[in-house]
């Protein structure tokens, strides 16, 4: 039989996108009941483009074998040092680390400069050459919130290791879901903390406009860009404000500042609430009802009565004119068209009724994209351009999006500060 030349495992490899290309990223994987997930890991990572290396513990080689993850990444699996200087080789050939799932052992030994397992050294070698260093921590809750865990997690932070906080479910503190710890390390890597210094606020999700208590109007927006566009943005240094409706996205918000709202009004109020504390760029990602009931009722309308309500509805407020001139503002145009000329002259006029430093065209007549979908193909128009992105997923839209943001903002930096 003739040598293969290429692992068949590494035929997934930019099998959704090109994000992670010619990047090379270390798997380190300890003694948690969690590891089993880090496999999964390792291929969502190969997915966006990565090739994927592996370190394991003597714990995680309890709980499986190293031939899965030799599978998994087409790789030969690193379980000892040989004297060799594999620890300095592979933070210097590789350009990240990430221990997933991290036990609270190996997170207080790293915290503490402990070298005495072939994953801990490694470790520290990445830390030492100043490359991107991940840490999930998963195990029991009550040993999550101990003192010396959380000290040893507040240290590593401090000397800017990367801690992807874990779901907590009951008792348990969880591995996070694979698309958010992929997406913080692509962002991490392509595009490092460059929007830091930036406050943003982004909207998402739909509002509610309520007839009765059970009666509303709304739309079927799940919220999944303006989350994609604020985790993207937090990921990379932002101070992002995330003020959002009722959300029914696949996807987890990892922004530390959240503000629920139902209706536009309340949607309005937070963002020039926000705008008045200094957040200088709002993006309109959010969907708010357009229209709301002239009249509406404190009780449920009983549908047995003969004489049926009279409704009646009105347009509700443009959070645009709460802020016009005092922030950069990207809008949304989601629009039901017939075809893509369209749909750009009706977001232009969009943009410049609503005075929007940029806007982002959608068409959501299509079924494979816009709401509800964790797909989209949009165009970002701005004064002097416009730029189409071919159908992908919404969190590549939201690096390119706030690439353009940056750029932007920056050209006309003395008009908005």
């Amino acid at each position: 039989m003739k040598k293969l030349m290429v692992h068949p495992s590494k035929r997934i490899i930019g099998e959704i996108s090109e994000e992670l290309r010619n990047r090379k990223i270390l798997l380190g994987v300890t003694g948690s009941v969690a590891v089993y997930k880090s496999i999964d890991l390792a291929r969502e990572l190969m997915r966006i483009g990565a090739e994927v290396y592996v370190i394991m513990s003597k714990g995680a080689l309890k709980l499986v074998s190293k031939d899965i993850f030799e599978w998994a990444t087409g790789n030969p699996v690193i379980t000892k040092l040989s004297g060799k200087l594999e620890h300095v080789e592979l933070s210097e050939e590789l350009d990240t680390m990430i221990i997933a799932p991290a036990t609270a052992n190996t997170i207080t030994k790293i915290a503490q400069g402990i070298s005495d397992t072939p994953l801990t050294t490694t470790a520290l070698n990445f830390i030492g050459k100043n490359k991107p260093v991940f840490i999930v921590p998963s195990m029991h809750l009550p040993m999550y919130q101990s003192p010396q865990i959380k000290n040893s997690l507040e240290y590593l932070k401090s000397i800017n290791i990367r801690i992807i906080d874990p779901i907590i479910i009951n008792d348990i503190a969880h591995y996070p879901e694979l698309s958010l710890i992929s997406s913080q390390i692509s962002a991490a890597l392509n595009r490092g903390e460059d929007l830091k210094g930036f406050k943003i606020i982004v909207t998402a999700g739909p509002t509610r406009e309520y007839l009765d208590p059970v009666r509303f109007i709304s739309n079927p927006s799940s919220g999944t860009m303006g989350i994609a566009i604020a985790n993207e943005a937090y990921f990379r240094g932002a101070d992002v404000v995330l003020i959002h409706g009722p959300l029914c996205s696949k996807i987890k918000s990892y922004v530390k500042t959240e503000v629920d709202v139902f209706t536009t009004e309340n949607m309005a109020n937070e963002v020039r609430k926000y705008v008045e504390k200094g957040y200088n760029i709002v993006i309109l990602a959010g969907a708010p009802a357009d229209f709301k009931f002239k009249i509406s009722y404190n009780t449920k309308i009983d549908t047995h009565n003969k004489e049926l309500p009279k409704i009646e509805i009105e347009k509700t407020p443009k959070i645009s004119e709460y802020i016009n001139g005092r922030a950069f503002i990207v809008g949304f145009s989601a629009e039901t068209v017939e075809s893509d000329n369209e749909l750009l002259a009706k977001a232009k006029i969009k943009k410049n009724l609503h005075g929007f430093d940029l806007i982002v065209a959608n068409n959501v007549k299509r079924k494979d994209i816009g709401f509800s979908s964790e797909y989209d193909e949009v165009y970002i128009i701005g004064n002097s351009f416009t730029k189409k992105i071919d159908k992908t997923s919404k969190q590549e839209i939201a690096r390119v999006l706030l690439d353009i943001v940056k750029k932007e903002f920056k050209s006309n930096i003395n008009n908005h500060i």
